[in-house]
């Protein structure tokens, strides 16, 4: 016991050790520098040969005119003057900075930071960081975070290095960014929303019986008054939003109508059309980029790099299950059970050589029905005793998902399951959750919603006081689809190349574009999410 708590505590005391350091690192990186008259921090950046954003980055509470005598912080550049002083460094307007002088850091700043990248996620603070945010993108506590750096106790700071979290043995080591929310000066947007309203059909029917017989009004609806809720937000940030809505009407009869009517190139965005075949139409026909708002089947032949794909490709969910479980998997047995139908077979074949190419991992038993369905003693003649029991189906057929359920609950209580799944469709809203919560599943989303975040509960009231009733899962998607793409663009930079600067988690919405320049951009957010035996859901990535 002595050595294991000496073993605690040397590894704390180094952790200590390696904040201090970089922190102390972190101050001779910057210096305070007092504002002249009529200086901005254009010409400030300007001066320093920096960006103005990554200025006003580092001074998050001074705005692009400070008032004379302003003290600022910048980086630590040797400059051409013979005013400097020791904690009051003068920029010489005339004179620009020498862009080959280096920052006065110190190697051992360098060696540390690489030293600290070799085993825990690290991250540099940005303006309009915070804890939730952080916490959200990175999946862990801020009491975790603070145990790694004790100096987060005292709040979040613009340029510090922190260390995120351990990384795993088997892991890999691979740089996440998170979008950082940027709005240029004086930003203005023009943007368009083609959505299937059929106002033209449903003027003569009463609200009540519309809404009660039509699920494609319930959505259009639900996504526009979404929709609304994001564009106020931004509104109040500033944003000046110009949204011009158009009735596509039935599927094919309106498109080319709004199209010979209007020059949807003045848009800086398109939003929709709904359907597929209408999308690939507009995208065609515009210079804009085009935003397909929810998943379709016919999605994957998309070619135009006009378009903009904000629900994942189902093999996506396949490929995110199969990297999980090859990073979490240590020891145990694992067993894939598939319908024997082409689909499900095809995705049990992919897995099982994926997973089989992991050092840790030897076999991947594959299970298919006998007669239309799988017996639980064939279960019985795999599952091991006291092992860890990853179950992953493959199939999202009725009977199949629910014959494997009850098998599994029923087994042993030695035998201790987790039932994985990539496709939680139809099949599994069916079962009940207590029996799913029994196997511990599972699965890969698309959304994950953290009800006691402050955003999702601002969110819920905005929407409660416009609408009168709790958001839907559509008014939650307009939301979070039209808040990330507008504040994207409200950088004032090109959207595809916003793409390359990172992921953003929006109310329920993870957005991970990929950075094609030429192509259809895809979206690869996605979640992890467990049932817990209290029947709530945990994410675990």
């Amino acid at each position: 016991m002595g050595i294991k708590y000496m073993k605690h505590v040397k590894f704390f005391v180094f952790l200590c050790i390696l904040t201090f350091t970089v922190s102390c690192g972190q101050q001779k990186k910057y210096v305070n520098y007092k504002v002249k008259q009529g200086e901005t921090m254009k010409i400030i950046a300007k001066s320093l040969d920096m960006k103005t954003k990554d200025l006003l980055r580092l001074n998050p509470d001074v705005g692009r005119k400070p008032e004379a005598n302003t003290i600022i912080v910048i980086p630590n550049k040797k400059i051409a003057t013979n005013n400097t002083k020791k904690d009051d460094v003068v920029i010489d307007e005339t004179k620009k900075i020498d862009p080959t002088i280096v920052d006065e850091v110190t190697t051992d700043k360098e060696s540390i930071l690489e030293e600290l990248k070799k085993n825990f996620v690290v991250y540099e603070v940005k303006k309009g960081d915070t804890f939730y945010s952080l916490t959200r993108f990175y999946n862990v506590t801020q009491e975790e975070m603070i145990v790694l750096n004790p100096e987060l106790s005292e709040g979040l700071k613009v340029g510090q290095i922190i260390k995120i979290k351990e990384i795993e043995e088997g892991e890999e080591k691979t740089e996440v960014h998170i979008y950082e929310d940027v709005i240029d000066a004086e930003v203005s947007l023009k943007v368009a929303l083609l959505l299937p309203f059929k106002t033209n059909e449903n003027d003569t029917i009463k609200s009540k019986d519309l809404f009660i017989n039509s699920r494609l009004a319930n959505i259009v609806t639900d996504f526009y008054l979404g929709t609304e809720i994001a564009i106020d937000s931004l509104r109040k940030q500033g944003i000046l939003i110009d949204l011009n809505v158009f009735d596509t009407e039935k599927k094919g009869t309106k498109i080319k109508n709004i199209l010979e009517e209007n020059n949807l190139n003045d848009n800086d965005v398109i939003i929709g059309p709904l359907y597929s075949e209408e999308a690939e139409v507009i995208a065609s026909s515009v210079n804009t980029p085009v935003v397909f708002p929810h998943y379709s089947k016919k999605q994957s032949k998309f070619s135009s790099s006009k378009l903009i794909k904000t629900s994942p490709e189902k093999s996506v969910f396949r490929e995110e299950l199969t990297t999980f479980i090859k990073e979490s998997y240590t020891e145990g047995n694992l067993i894939l059970v598939g319908d024997g139908k082409t689909t499900s077979n095809i995705s049990n074949n992919v897995m099982k050589a994926s997973l089989e190419s992991h050092d840790s991992i030897n076999v991947v038993n594959v299970l298919k029905p006998k007669d239309g369905y799988i017996a639980k003693d064939r279960f019985l003649e795999i599952l091991k005793p006291n092992e860890n029991n990853w179950v992953v189906l493959t199939s999202n057929d009725d009977v199949l998902v629910a014959d494997a359920i009850n098998s599994l609950i029923s087994l042993p209580d030695s035998t201790n399951v987790t039932v994985f799944t990539y496709n939680k469709g139809r099949a599994f809203n069916k079962i009940a959750n207590l029996k799913l919560a029994k196997v511990n599943l599972t699965y890969v989303s698309d959304e994950y919603v953290d009800e006691s975040s402050a955003s999702t509960e601002l969110f819920n009231k905005q929407y409660f006081r416009k609408n009168n009733a709790l958001p839907s899962y559509y008014a939650t998607k307009g939301f979070d689809i039209t808040y990330d793409i507008l504040i994207r663009l409200a950088s004032g930079k090109d959207l595809k190349y916003t793409f390359k600067e990172g992921a953003s988690y929006r109310i329920e919405s993870k957005f991970d574009y990929n950075n094609k320049l030429f192509g259809t951009s895809e979206n690869k957010g996605l979640f992890i999410v467990k049932y817990n035996q209290d029947l709530s859901l945990t994410r675990l990535k």
